[in-house]
């Protein structure tokens, strides 16, 4: 999966986050790397954290899409539905040829 479909499966799924643990196994790839892709989009001010103290040994953050994560998940989807289209019309057009030779 690439940095960018990465991020969008993570802004699309932020605020029903429960756990770094549950999105990890949800999109299979390895928590650290789902704390790392946080992390960064925090810095870019694309979500922000809220303390929230279920236990007082662990720290637990309630994940907020911001305006601006909410403008790059648009970007993002704009993005993939390009690209899909894109693909879409290779595939047909491979699968019409493919008809032609077997006509």
């Amino acid at each position: 999966m690439h940095n960018d479909e990465l991020n969008l499966n993570i802004l699309r799924n932020i605020e029903s986050l429960t756990s770094q643990k549950n999105l990890a196994n949800e999109i299979t790839i390895r928590v650290g790397k789902i704390n790392n892709i946080l992390k960064l989009l925090v810095e870019k001010a694309f979500i922000k954290t809220e303390s929230v103290f279920e236990n007082k040994n662990k720290n637990q953050y309630k994940y907020l899409l911001t305006e601006g994560g909410n403008n790059e998940k648009v970007l993002l989807r704009k993005y993939f539905i390009k690209i899909k289209k894109t693909e879409y019309k290779l595939l047909q057009a491979e699968l019409d040829t493919y008809n032609m030779n077997t006509e």
